[in-house]
């Protein structure tokens, strides 16, 4: 585990943080770093995609599955978002991914398309990276990871691990 990550665990401990025991365990990732990631698929984003029907749609059966909502927005200039796609395709986290989330991924241009989907959850500004990734709790329409939502547009920089726990992190019922 990165120190970073490591050391952001070990703060949320001081303070009470017990979200992580009760979440689903992550896949253990079968490579540890990015330059063993194989790279499959490097146009992740649908351009022409209607972005409010691709969350909508993934919304609708997020609810119906009883699963969390995940809105992944990127470009496909951009290297994390290729990276955290192609992590979110290895098939140990493919199966978890399939068991936890519904996935919707929209196109941000380079942060000058489909706005509407981060102002939809509060984000009305420009986004400060990407990926963005938006966890959302279906029953409410709310997203859960709040300022955590950029936390993913360093992928490059993290370990495969890392972004594994990432996203189970937020499969606890009350993530901190």
């Amino acid at each position: 585990m990165r120190k970073s990550t490591a050391m952001l665990f070990a703060a949320a401990a001081l303070v009470g943080f017990s979200g992580i025991a009760s979440a689903a365990p992550a896949p253990k990732m079968p490579f540890n770093t990015m330059a063993e990631l194989p790279i499959v698929e490097k146009h992740v984003y649908d351009e022409d995609a209607n972005a409010d029907k691709v969350v909508d749609e993934a919304l609708a059966r997020a609810k119906k599955n009883n699963k969390l909502l995940l809105i992944d927005l990127g470009g496909n200039w951009c290297p994390d978002c290729i990276i955290l796609h192609n992590i979110m395709e290895v098939p140990e986290m493919k199966k978890f991914i399939d068991a936890h989330y519904e996935v919707a991924l929209v196109d941000v241009g380079r942060f000058d398309k489909n706005p509407q989907i981060g102002a939809r959850y509060g984000y009305n500004t420009r986004l400060k990276g990407v990926p963005t990734v938006l966890v959302v709790d279906p029953k409410t329409n709310k997203v859960i990871n709040g300022e955590r939502v950029f936390a993913l547009s360093t992928a490059r920089s993290q370990t495969p691990q890392d972004l594994a726990d990432y996203l189970a992190h937020w499969t606890d019922p009350n993530p901190q």
